[in-house]
């Protein structure tokens, strides 16, 4: 949805660009861990931006959904897929027709060791790795995605027994980046910045081994009436906010 909202979104929409504001307050964001590093840097532009402070809760988005449901104080959802949004409206747990797509996440498979993911990521046909990390696929989209990428490459079977999950994509690049395990499938925005890839090698995988990893946010019903949740909403469109997401790797 490209247009304003309600008359709430208008005022939130021209405080944010008359500067921080004298009511300033707190927006609760639960976000997906794919999102968490650029998360970061939203939160500190934001705040400078509108005076407005987010708390951010990270995890899985299934966790996070979970957590919703059960009536966590979440005011806006960050989601690594498209269905937790959309499920969330037809909850009636979400404002309808708030949902939007902030950006298009990258799959990687990454090792912190250079050299050894190869560009076309050949290196999954080896056999003299012990462990690859992934997200949990019942609870991380881009666990479900890795699992695909195996699957049409017809290697989930030589890895089936091989596989090391994390709670979520968070955990799998710690599974990684302290070499428990060799490689793993991550979100490119974990080891990529302003287009650089940190450290280590990587494969960024081609977009048509997987499902698309669209990933919605939403405005939750606990933040219909609340003037930052709309001004955190309306910032995650605004140019500033869409530079520091495409640095991280993601696409618009």
């Amino acid at each position: 949805m490209r247009g304003r909202w309600a008359c709430m979104g208008m005022i939130a929409w021209v405080c944010w660009f008359t500067g921080p504001v004298a009511w300033a307050a707190e927006v609760s964001v639960a976000v997906a861990a794919n999102f968490a590093a650029p998360m970061k840097r939203l939160a500190v532009a934001f705040e400078h931006a509108s005076g407005h402070r987010t708390v951010v809760s990270v995890g899985a988005t299934g966790a996070l959904y979970a957590q919703a449901v059960h009536g966590a104080p979440f005011e806006v959802f960050l989601g690594a897929d498209q269905a937790t949004a959309q499920r969330l409206q037809s909850q009636g747990l979400a404002v309808q027709g708030s949902a939007y797509t902030y950006a298009i996440g990258r799959l990687v498979l990454w090792s912190a060791q250079p050299d050894l993911v190869d560009p076309q990521g050949e290196v999954l046909r080896t056999a003299r790795f012990q462990r690859l990390a992934l997200a949990n696929p019942k609870l991380a989209p881009y666990g479900a995605a890795a699992y695909e990428v195996l699957h049409r490459k017809g290697l989930l079977e030589a890895w089936r027994h091989r596989l090391v999950q994390g709670d979520n994509i968070a955990q799998a690049h710690q599974f990684t980046a302290s070499k428990n395990a060799a490689l793993g499938f991550l979100a490119l925005s974990q080891v990529v910045v302003d287009g650089r890839l940190t450290h280590g090698s990587a494969w960024v995988v081609p977009s048509d081994l997987h499902s698309p990893l669209k990933q919605d946010m939403v405005l939750l019903k606990r933040g219909a009436n609340a003037p930052a949740a709309y001004a955190f909403m309306e910032f995650m469109r605004s140019p500033a906010a869409r530079a520091i997401i495409r640095a991280h790797g993601y696409e618009d």
